[in-house]
């Protein structure tokens, strides 16, 4: 298994924004989130990016480090956002290795921190994540906010 980012490897662009796309999209959320990946593969800026994960050629997992990932939370940054592995290929340890070559990428930015949202409460206390704050989506529904110190 090799993780990319999406820019060193654009002949899976399509690919990967129907990666992305399946799992964390919508109907209507295609073109969002094909111009948010297009986009990341043009920018000279760190961040955002998205990272695939490669088995033979294939994608068994996705990952992005982004700016924002919830609205209200504008004063956090960066945070990961759209892990996945796909259903064959977990219980490998790929999500830990996906978590930790995350925030190896935030650090080597020149992030101290990375944060993350989510439901999932014990998949990222395993992984020594701190559940720091909450968030609120514009629904009116919170989330829990985690964050990890990259090292640097």
């Amino acid at each position: 298994m090799h993780i990319f980012e999406l820019s060193k490897r654009k002949d899976l662009f399509e690919e990967a924004v129907d990666a992305f796309w399946k799992q964390w999209g919508s109907e209507e959320s295609y073109l969002f989130y094909k111009d948010c990946m297009h986009r990341s593969c043009e920018t000279d800026e760190e961040v955002p990016r998205f990272y695939i994960a490669l088995e033979d050629e294939t994608i068994i997992g996705t990952f992005a480090i982004l700016r924002n990932d919830i609205n209200s939370r504008q004063d956090l940054s960066p945070w990961i956002a759209c892990l996945y592995v796909d259903p064959e290929w977990r219980g490998r340890g790929l999500g830990a290795q996906f978590l930790q070559y995350a925030l190896k990428e935030a650090g080597r930015k020149g992030y101290k921190k990375l944060y993350l949202a989510t439901d999932h409460d014990g998949y990222y206390k395993r992984y020594n994540w701190l559940h720091s704050s909450e968030a609120y989506g514009l629904g009116g529904n919170f989330i829990k906010v985690y964050e990890k110190s990259t090292g640097l």
